[in-house]
């Protein structure tokens, strides 16, 4: 597995940890739909939570820089099928995780319902 995998599975092992440490439901990770994946999806409350996660190992790399308008719309968009799929009833909400360091040492940023939905992108 090449080092940025390694690196990637890595932080959404430790994203899982957290968001399971702070009261939220992990239902599925990885999940794929033809070209689209969902990293976590996680319930809490009434909502079901789609989580991106980016992992960098340099500090000198914002990870949230990398969720652009057309990873969220993806993100958007695989989430949509996942309901549809599915046929969920809940609330959507859109988390990013950010990680930035190595296994040693490394933070995490966790924001919260990130971005709406836009009324037509799906």
């Amino acid at each position: 597995m090449a080092k940025h995998n390694d690196t990637g599975k890595w932080g959404e092992d430790i994203a899982a940890e957290y968001l399971a440490a702070n009261g939220y439901a992990i239902a599925v990770r990885n999940w794929h739909c033809g070209h689209y994946e969902i990293d976590i999806i996680a319930y809490k409350g009434n909502r079901i939570i789609f989580v991106e996660v980016k992992t960098r190992s340099n500090d000198n790399e914002d990870p949230l820089e990398a969720v652009d308008r057309n990873k969220s719309m993806r993100l958007i968009r695989a989430a949509v099928a996942y309901v549809n799929t599915f046929d969920i009833n809940h609330e959507m909400q859109f988390d990013l995780i950010a990680i930035k360091g190595t296994p040693d040492k490394y933070v995490i940023e966790h924001i919260p319902d990130a971005f709406d939905t836009p009324l037509k992108t799906y």
